[in-house]
């Protein structure tokens, strides 16, 4: 498939760590908008359910360290379902920066992946990503 003139939109999850790594993918050129953004006052009460849904059908794909997402039956019910585009920190214990880093180290795969259908996430490594569902 030819690479898309344009660059996928994603939406930054509530469990990194917010203005740090939003600021950071954005000064790299990231279209991206935040969990904050999208949901203002509500955020901390908004489920992951909702989210997940509104990713699938807006087609931002999701950038996370929460794993578990692909192992909670709903979330892997919305996932299915709105075909969602994930893609989760292996290691979840990184400080902001290294999220950015991290994620932005592994952008050309990550632009990769969202040429293709979903549903789907990938944990993203040092050495790339790893498809880990479905499994």
């Amino acid at each position: 498939m030819p690479p898309s003139h344009s660059r996928p939109e994603f939406f930054l999850d509530r469990s990194l760590a917010r203005r740090i790594v939003a600021d950071l993918l954005r000064s790299a050129v990231w279209n991206l908008r935040t969990h904050i953004e999208v949901y203002g006052e509500r955020d901390q009460d908004v489920p992951d359910v909702e989210w997940l849904e509104l990713c699938g059908r807006s087609g931002w794909a999701v950038l996370t360290k929460d794993a578990r997402i692909r192992r909670r039956r709903a979330e892997v019910a919305v996932i299915r379902r709105h075909g969602v585009k994930a893609f989760v920190l292996a290691a979840g214990n990184m400080r902001a920066v290294d999220q950015a880093r991290r994620f932005d180290d592994n952008r050309a795969a990550i632009e990769a992946a969202c040429a293709d259908r979903g549903p789907f996430v990938y944990a993203v490594r040092a050495g790339g990503l790893e498809r880990i569902f479905p499994e």
